[in-house]
């Protein structure tokens, strides 16, 4: 008997092989498809990243002092424990004022070609200071958010250590540096689809990589591509009961109506309610609505299943930031 385990044992293995070597080959195709995501994305040359830069831009980022009302900061809409989001339908800011549009989670962004959801700024940088602006948001003028920061000493001593050599560095344009540097460190690599994309096999189940082939086959992936798994362009999706006219607002082009730039996969289960104003809530319902108005296509209960199973695998892992102790 004991002579026999290891022949049996080996041969069980052998069999677990060539299924593994079977699975893995119909599956080369379609991971070739997807990138996985870096651990960094790219760095604008005008703003290199740095560890005094990326402090700053965290304070920042949780300070509500550059807020009217004195309680409302980024942080605010985008909550770490919440994705990096605020699971709710739309935004909700100065004085209870409601948004128009959800907030798209901070997770990733450095690697979008745009930011909000009608791509009105091209990146980070440019996307900071209109949160601060916006009468539905902090509401505050620039000119008053500097001046607060002015009032606290403390944030002279960090600023002159995020920029070095400048005689005034409390400045507009340099709060819009430190917070974007410190949003492209919040990142999630290494989710199971990313450790399958490089190797793994059993970093997802069977389930999920019936889902993978059902989102290439059905050209899920046309749009939803690259590491970020968003293309960064602008399509036409009108969801029920909205208005909002889309990239129409910032172009005044008549193709640009109702059109969103694609919202990225990236943590898609956790960053909750969906589309551009947050009437969805079930991601299942999600796929199924994407289905029938993207792509024509009524998904089966199973299909449904497998496809939810794949996206779930599309959670990276958190960025671990402390709050910081603000002065």
């Amino acid at each position: 008997m004991t002579t026999n385990r290891p022949i049996r044992l080996g041969a069980a293995l052998l069999a677990v092989a060539l299924g593994g070597a079977a699975v893995a080959e119909d599956m080369e195709e379609y991971r070739s498809m997807f990138e996985p995501l870096p651990f960094l994305p790219p760095i604008p040359p005008g703003n290199s990243m740095t560890r005094e830069k990326i402090e700053l831009g965290a304070m920042l980022f949780f300070e509500p002092r550059i807020s009217a009302s004195g309680v409302i900061s980024c942080a605010t809409c985008h909550n770490p424990a919440l994705g990096w989001s605020d699971r709710i339908g739309r935004a909700v800011g100065h004085e209870g004022q409601v948004g128009v549009r959800n907030t798209p989670t901070v997770l990733n962004s450095g690697f979008l070609t745009s930011q909000f959801w009608d791509g009105r700024e091209a990146d980070l940088e440019g996307q900071a200071l209109g949160p601060i602006q916006a009468d539905v948001e902090m509401n505050m003028t620039l000119d008053q958010a500097i001046a607060r920061i002015n009032e606290l000493t403390v944030y002279r001593t960090h600023f002159d250590a995020a920029f070095p050599g400048e005689e005034d560095p409390i400045n507009a344009q340099n709060v819009a540096l430190a917070i974007a540097t410190f949003e492209r460190t919040l990142n999630t690599p290494d989710s199971p689809f990313d450790r399958f994309l490089r190797g793994d096999a059993q970093a997802i189940s069977d389930e999920a990589k019936e889902g993978i082939k059902l989102f290439v086959d059905n050209g899920c992936v046309a749009c939803h591509s690259g590491p970020v798994m968003s293309d960064g362009l602008f399509h036409r999706f009108e969801v029920p009961g909205s208005t909002d006219e889309g990239r129409f607002v910032v172009t005044g082009d008549e193709a640009d109506m109702f059109t969103f730039r694609t919202p990225t996969l990236r943590n898609v289960a956790v960053t909750y309610p969906y589309f551009n104003n947050g009437s969805v809530t079930d991601l299942r319902d999600a796929v199924n609505l994407m289905g029938e108005q993207m792509l024509g296509h009524a998904f089966t209960d199973p299909e449904l299943d497998h496809l939810v199973a794949f996206l779930h695998t599309l959670t990276g892992k958190m960025p671990v930031v402390p709050v910081p102790a603000l002065p």
